[in-house]
């Protein structure tokens, strides 16, 4: 909760892979508070009723993710919005020309996003949500100490690259000052 927000007025990117990895925490801990409790909240170092509001925050996920059937797999549509809004903010910003480095960018991610969408078998996800899913496969294998190979290594950097630059025009964006006077 505490990180969550910190993180959603920071860093639009950051707080979805951070979202995403609470909605595993949840599901690694069969969406039980009890467990939470024991396993995450507790161990914070937090104040009664900061630990209290935390308690809320999860229960209130777990509720979430059981009413909009994403227990076992998928993402809050609250996660979903974001990647809506990111991925409408790359169709404004790539139709507009006075954003030549962010084209830039797009156009040199765009093989590794083929690529992935390539070999990501039956379900296509949009351009935007294949960066987030690369991102997370290997925030995930890198916390399992799995290998990563040259290529991947290559792909993610330009990915984040290209995601960074995202979530800065996002935050832009929201403060109403993205499309003002860009002079990029």
């Amino acid at each position: 909760m505490i990180i969550a927000s910190q993180k959603r007025k920071e860093n639009i990117a950051e707080y979805l892979l951070y979202m995403w990895q609470i909605e595993d925490i949840i599901r690694a801990n069969s969406l039980d508070l009890d467990k939470i409790q024991k396993n995450i909240i507790n161990r914070f170092p937090a104040d009664k009723k900061t630990l209290e509001k935390m308690a809320q925050w999860y229960e209130s996920l777990i509720d979430m993710m059981r009413r909009e059937d994403v227990v076992e797999s998928g993402h809050l549509q609250m996660n979903r919005n974001i990647i809506g809004d990111l991925a409408d903010l790359n169709k404004r910003v790539l139709a507009d020309p006075r954003f030549q480095e962010y084209h830039k960018q797009f156009y040199t991610t765009l093989p590794y996003i083929v690529e992935l969408r390539a070999k990501s078998g039956e379900e296509k996800a949009g351009e935007i949500e294949t960066c987030f899913n690369a991102l997370y496969g290997v925030l995930l294998l890198r916390l399992k100490g799995k290998q990563i190979s040259d290529e991947t290594t290559t792909a993610i950097a330009q990915i984040s690259k290209f995601i960074a630059l995202l979530a800065s025009y996002y935050k832009l964006d929201e403060e109403d000052n993205l499309f003002k006077d860009n002079e990029e």
